[in-house]
C-alpha cells in the first residue's frame, strides 16, 4: 500500500512534464517561404530583413525560445537559416516556423565578407523588435527588448540591419 501512494503521489508530477510542450532542438532549415503564405497555418515568424549595406556574403537568421538562459546563448537556438545575400529592393524575407504560439526572439547577422567571422567594423546585424545595439553591450539587447509574441499563425515583423 505504501508503494501505491508514492506512485500516485508521482503520477501528478509526472503528468506536468508529460503536458509541457518540448521546445524543438537546434536545427538548420531552408528558407521555405511557403511555410508563411497566404495558405500558412503556422506558428511562423515571416522576417522581413532590411538595410544590407552589401550585397555580398552570407545572412544568418536565428530563432530563440525569448527566455533570459537561452537568448543568444550557444546551442540554444531553434532554427537557422544559413543563405547567400541576394537582396531584392535593399531586403530579403525569410520564413521561421516555431514550435508553437509563444514567446519568441529572431537574431540576424550579415556577414559581409562570408568568412564565417564576426567583424564588428564591417559586417551588421539586427533583432526582432530592432532594439537599439551598440559598442557598449556589444551587440547583446536584453531578451525583454527582443521578445515577440507568436500566435497559432503567421507573424509578421520586419528588422533593419545595424552596422558598427
Amino acid at each position: 500500500m505504501v508503494m501505491f501512494k508514492v506512485a500516485m503521489g508521482l503520477l501528478p508530477v509526472a503528468a506536468i512534464f508529460a503536458a509541457a510542450p518540448a521546445l524543438a532542438h537546434s536545427e538548420v532549415i531552408a528558407n521555405d517561404l511557403a511555410r508563411c503564405g497566404e495558405s500558412a497555418k503556422g506558428p511562423a515568424l515571416l522576417v522581413d530583413v532590411r538595410g544590407f549595406a552589401a550585397a555580398t556574403g552570407k545572412v544568418r537568421v536565428q530563432s530563440y525560445p525569448a527566455t533570459k538562459n537561452a537568448w543568444l546563448s550557444k546551442g540554444a537556438w531553434l532554427n537557422r537559416i544559413d543563405t547567400v545575400v541576394r537582396p531584392s529592393n535593399g531586403g530579403m524575407r525569410f520564413c521561421m516556423p516555431v514550435p508553437e504560439p509563444g514567446r519568441y526572439a529572431i537574431a540576424v547577422r550579415h556577414d559581409r565578407d562570408g568568412d564565417g567571422k564576426t567583424s564588428i567594423s564591417r559586417d551588421g546585424g539586427g533583432f526582432s523588435n530592432n532594439p537599439s545595439i551598440s559598442i557598449f553591450n556589444l551587440g547583446k539587447p536584453s531578451v525583454e527588448k527582443a521578445a515577440v509574441k507568436v500566435g497559432p499563425g503567421v507573424t509578421r515583423i520586419t528588422i533593419k540591419l545595424q552596422y558598427m
